[in-house]
């Protein structure tokens, strides 16, 4: 039986595997979030966060761009209004609002024959448009992963693109990596069936993953394993 973890829980396991995340705060009232803000730096983002939540951004559960106290509380109050009682809430997380021009989408897939693999792609506006998606199958290595970069067709936006540096390539290499030893050590005596980092932000020439969503599965039968075996 699946099960999905909440952003917060999902960050925690994946961040332990090397994927970088911006810096955030659970709180679960708007005085605490209005810290919360203070301490990250305004302007933040505000989101709702629950182990039964997956699609926040269709049910207007994430706010960006709070640029003063005021929003902050307002914000956090409505999101707290918002909950439904199936949410599973565990409060709403204000981190600080990441920007860049360039958007990638990073994650784990399982694929019925093969099994686990981690998969790279253009995010954003751009994403359904180029469909542009390079996958390997785990585990993978330092050079599988630099592959999987070399194998997208938009490598202008991998270069200095719009005044900002180029990608760091090693730092992209080591978020690949990460989703791949994350899949091989599952999580508590489950398999990752999926996780997906979308997006993934290029800030300043560096990935940072600002979403994340972890599905965990059971583990394979011993039979299933050795089946996908080369």
């Amino acid at each position: 039986m699946s099960s999905t973890l909440s952003e917060s829980d999902s960050k925690d396991l994946l961040a332990r595997h090397g994927i970088p995340f911006a810096p955030e705060e659970m709180v679960t009232t708007p005085e605490d979030a209005v810290a919360a803000a203070n301490r990250l730096g305004l302007p933040v983002v505000a989101k709702l966060c629950g182990n039964n939540i997956s699609h926040k951004t269709e049910r207007g559960l994430v706010r960006l761009g709070l640029n003063s106290e005021a929003d902050v509380r307002t914000a956090t109050g409505e999101l707290l209004d918002a909950a439904r009682p199936d949410d599973g809430v565990s409060g709403v997380l204000i981190a600080p609002m990441i920007s860049g021009t360039r958007e990638l989408i990073a994650g784990i897939a399982t694929d019925p024959q093969f099994g686990p693999t981690v998969l790279l792609g253009v995010g954003g506006v751009l994403a359904e448009a180029v469909q542009d998606v390079s996958v390997r199958l785990v585990p993978l290595s330092d050079l599988d992963a630099r592959e999987m970069i070399e194998d997208l067709d938009s490598q202008a936006l991998l270069g200095e693109f719009r005044g900002e540096p180029a990608v760091d390539v090693e730092a992209l290499t080591a978020v690949l990596t990460g989703l791949s030893a994350a899949a091989e050590a599952g999580h508590e005596g489950h398999a990752i069936a999926s996780a997906d980092l979308n997006p993934v932000i290029i800030h300043r020439g560096e990935p940072v993953a600002v979403d994340a969503l972890v599905e965990l599965g059971p583990l394979p039968e011993q039979g299933e394993q050795d089946e996908v075996q080369p």
